[in-house]
């Protein structure tokens, strides 16, 4: 008879190791597609990072394009604020040009009371005034036209122009009679030292010997002849110092209605005390 020698212990070895044999061709296997796989890994990653940052991006560009259409409203309303001042500063350089005309108009008139008042203040008794006559200033000569080295006449634009001469607001002319020559002369010196006249202009045209005007007596039968007289011719012109600068003197003279004015027109800075 035959025996059957059966060894399930060797078997199970055999498949074992069979099923070692197959694991180890199938990790080989997956190890060969480990590089594929990080590839398409770095690739998605690559994908979803140029996504987020795309979106990152437009939200940045919407963010920026708001805040240039902000400052575009701000700028044209800045704008729009800039001509308003300019405007503004236009129409308040006008008044105040216009405001100051009108203070130089004030401070230039000196009454012609006032200036009657001071001469009848400084005659001396001797001295008689017969008239006084307004004349005309002085016409200032022209300046000469600036040249360069080479005596060509110089070329104004850019340049500063030179200042303008003042204009004398006119003379008198005095006549009158007086009882000799030192008593003209003293009148002449009163004269001088008037705040509404200029010392310096202030000269003696002509001085001569002439005779009384006044003649007669009480009894028509006797001739009394009265001594012979100086007559005078004083010009003289008009000072052109401001009003503001002689407002005691002005209000001695009783121009009161000036002194207020200019005094309000000093209170609200459009002339300097």
């Amino acid at each position: 008879m035959y025996s059957l020698d059966v060894n399930f212990l060797k078997d199970r070895a055999e498949q074992n190791q069979d099923k070692v044999n197959r694991f180890s061709k199938l990790g080989g296997n997956l190890a060969g597609w480990t590089p594929l796989y990080l590839g398409i890994a770095a690739a998605v990653g690559m994908q979803a990072l140029t996504s987020v940052g795309w979106l990152f991006l437009q939200n940045q560009n919407t963010q920026l394009e708001s805040n240039v259409q902000e400052l575009d409203a701000q700028l044209s309303r800045l704008g729009a604020a800039e001509a308003d001042i300019k405007k503004i500063q236009e129409q308040t350089s006008q008044v105040q040009s216009e405001t100051q005309a009108l203070a130089t108009v004030f401070n230039q008139i000196k009454p012609w009371s006032a200036t009657l008042q001071d001469l009848r203040d400084r005659i001396p008794r001797t001295v008689q005034i017969e008239s006084i006559e307004q004349i005309a200033a002085a016409t200032p000569a022209p300046a000469p036209a600036a040249t360069n080295s080479n005596n060509a006449p110089a070329n104004n634009s850019g340049a500063a122009a030179a200042p303008a001469t003042p204009i004398s607001p006119g003379g008198i002319k005095i006549t009158g009679i007086a009882r000799s020559f030192s008593d003209v002369n003293d009148f002449l010196l009163t004269l001088k030292q008037s705040a509404f006249l200029q010392g310096g202009e202030t000269k003696i045209v002509s001085a001569e010997s002439a005779e009384n005007p006044v003649q007669g007596s009480v009894d028509p039968s006797v001739k009394v002849k009265l001594p012979p007289v100086v007559k005078y011719t004083i010009e003289s012109q008009l000072s052109n110092v401001p009003a503001s600068e002689i407002l005691r003197e002005l209000e001695r003279k009783g121009t009161l209605g000036l002194v207020t004015r200019i005094r309000t027109l000093q209170q609200k800075g459009v002339i300097q005390p």
